[in-house]
């Protein structure tokens, strides 16, 4: 089923799980069969008049893609005439048609009872309705059946042959329990392609509005749940269509598919939308070389707004996920498709990249699955590149095209569109707990403000926040205008925190997520201090070991850090000052805090800063900040400290 321009061929319901309750139609599919177990078998050539009068309206209707209205045409030919074989075979290919593949397999089976040989022509179909009710195995057999019996080459076939094959291999289901979000999100028409921030409260998602013109809808939750959604209005939703979208985690830029805009690059490009204090902005097209002649669609932003993946459909290799990253300048760079274990000679399609900034979800036909589009996550390796695509697996995957989901912050919740048995209409937004091995990390935020610590103006800056372990970004934020900032903090792992801006210094922090799973964000407003003589700042990410004054290597992002602010600034001069707790005696204690500071001007001078610029002083225990009576305290005293000593 088609249901957006905007996804052209792609369709990312996911339908008719073995979960869900048996339909009407299968229900009087059922009540025939009970009650044809004896029949004798009539051809169309054999039907009574009437009986073939019914057979060729339900022919007509399903000329008309009237199949619903066929199925009950056909169930009256079969009154008319209990054994008739064409009635039950093309009754089990208007069920594959409607997807309800149990009600198919129930028809095709009486089929087979009735005559075997009339079950040759539809064997493929057969073998979807199978597959559809999750007998992989049986499809297979069946798909074997019919291979070894043609002559001619079948593709499509084929194509299912691997399908079930695959199938068959993974043995274990999934768990997989969805719940559709309700009336206050879903509707008569579809919904579809939903999107949420960082902390899960607000969700956008885009509606068919009676079956025609696109629109974005947005709801947010509270203690009670959802809330009846609204629809955005302009001059985001427009009289064009307007879908595929995706709102930044912090809830600021809304990025989407137009087509046919009259500005347009090619059939879809991809725009942008800013939220300002009078609401959304205009919406403009995101530009070269983003967007081209091709089909450029369904953008997914990182956490920080500074990476862009998305589907480009091309001449060459078909669809698939591309990515581009932020500049210097604002601009963004020419994009580069993601490597062969992402993108393969088939379609790839809807990207998600998830807050942890590690963790890829994307649908795709190319890599082994269990019919069209299945959905696949990739982890980022140390090196920086994508690790096998790995299928979610069956019921998530089916035989029909799965594709745009996308999972909450915490992991665990994630979100799709399908049309199952209670449906409110067409596609609906359900969500469902993902399971444990297929769940990104969980990602926490740190959000604030920055000012100026002399006249507490607001600030815009650039933050930083860098794997200690790896010294690899994990995000590279920016402020606006008023200083506010979210950035995103995977659970598991040490972070350094860096906040720079021209004519101030540095500041920095850390955050330990090893052992951290609360769930709670944090909130800290950051000080910026002007580059003056006395100003000084805590290097909270100088490292040693216990007793020792050699840098661990987690030190390096800190330093360099200093090494740039002192290569800006070439008329500051510095001292680096060390300091202990009051574990030990005070002279080994002054002794390790002046080796600790030399080691830190050691490294700055091996970069290049001239050692004319650089003091350093050992005050051990003398200065402590905070008590030594708790092991926190005693962290806190255990520190280094940059002062601007003067300002030529």
């Amino acid at each position: 089923m088609l249901i957006s321009p905007l996804i052209r061929s792609i369709s990312i319901h996911q339908t008719n799980h073995n979960s869900m309750k048996p339909s009407l139609l299968l229900s009087g599919c059922l009540l025939f069969l009970g009650l044809q177990l004896q029949a004798q078998v009539v051809t169309y050539e054999t039907a009574p008049k009437k009986a073939k009068a019914i057979f060729d309206k339900a022919i007509e209707a399903v000329r008309l893609y009237k199949s619903k209205e066929a199925v009950g045409l056909l169930q009256e030919a079969l009154k008319a005439a209990p054994g008739f074989t064409d009635a039950y075979g093309q009754m089990g290919l208007c069920y594959v048609e409607l997807k309800d593949y149990a009600a198919a397999a129930a028809t095709f089976g009486k089929l087979k009872q009735l005559d075997s040989s009339g079950l040759r022509p539809v064997m493929v179909p057969y073998s979807r309705a199978l597959a559809g009710t999750g007998d992989f195995q049986g499809a297979l057999q069946v798909i074997n059946q019919y291979l070894a019996n043609t002559k001619t080459k079948n593709a499509n076939a084929e194509k299912l042959k691997a399908n079930y094959t695959f199938a068959v291999s993974q043995k274990q289901q999934v768990p997989f329990h969805p719940e559709n979000l309700g009336d206050h999100i879903n509707s008569k028409d579809p919904e579809y392609f939903p999107s949420l921030t960082i902390d899960s409260k607000t969700l956008i998602y885009t509606r068919r509005v009676n079956g025609r013109n696109e629109d974005f809808y947005i709801t947010h939750r509270d203690s009670t749940g959802w809330q009846p959604a609204q629809n955005m209005g302009e001059p985001v939703n427009s009289s064009f269509n307007e879908g595929a979208q995706n709102i930044s985690q912090d809830g600021t830029m809304l990025v989407f598919t137009g087509c046919e805009f009259p500005e347009g690059k090619g059939s879809c490009d991809i725009y942008y939308s800013m939220k300002t204090p009078n609401g959304w902005s205009a919406p403009q097209n995101i530009g070269a070389p983003i967007n081209t002649r091709d089909w450029e669609s369904q953008p997914s932003l990182t956490a920080d707004k500074q990476t862009l993946y998305f589907a480009r459909e091309t001449s060459d290799n078909g669809a698939d996920i591309f990515t581009s990253h932020r500049l210097e300048n604002g601009r963004w760079s020419v994009p580069e498709r993601l490597g062969p274990n992402i993108n393969t000679s088939g379609r790839e399609t809807t990207p998600f990249i998830h807050a942890d900034g590690q963790t890829l979800y994307f649908a795709s036909n190319g890599h082994p699955g269990y019919g069209g589009l299945d959905i696949f996550y990739s982890r980022r390796q140390p090196d920086g590149s994508w690790g096998p695509a790995i299928n979610l697996g069956y019921p998530i995957n089916t035989i029909d095209e799965d594709a745009s989901l996308v999972v909450e912050a915490n992991g665990k919740t994630a979100y799709f569109a399908s049309d199952r048995s209670d449906t409110r209409g067409g596609l609906d937004i359900y969500s469902f707990e993902l399971y444990p091995e297929a769940r990104p990390l969980q990602t926490l935020y740190v959000k604030g403000f920055v000012y100026d610590t002399t006249t507490h103006q607001r600030l815009t800056a650039n933050i930083d926040v860098i794997d200690l372990q790896g010294g690899y970004p994990i995000a590279a934020v920016k402020t606006d205008e008023n200083g506010d900032f979210l950035a995103p903090l995977p659970v598991g792992k040490d972070y350094a925190f860096h906040v720079n801006k021209k004519g101030y210094l540095f500041y920095s922090d850390n955050f330990s997520l090893k052992d951290h799973h609360p769930g709670v964000p944090f909130e800290k407003n950051i000080p910026l201090q002007p580059l003056a003589a006395n100003a000084s700042i805590i290097l909270h990410n100088i490292f040693f070991q216990s007793k020792q004054y050699n840098l661990e290597p987690a030190s390096v992002t800190e330093l360099d850090k200093l090494v740039k602010l002192l290569q800006d600034n070439p008329s500051v001069k510095i001292e680096i000052a060390g300091h202990t707790d009051n574990v030990g005696s005070d002279k080994d204690n002054l002794v390790l805090s002046s080796n600790r500071a030399k080691a830190v001007v050691k490294y700055l001078t091996d970069k290049g800063i001239n050692i004319s610029r650089l003091t350093f002083k050992g005050y051990g225990e003398s200065q402590p900040i905070a008590t030594n009576d708790t092991e926190e305290g005693r962290a806190a005293n255990r520190r280094t400290v940059f002062r601007i000593v003067s300002i030529n």
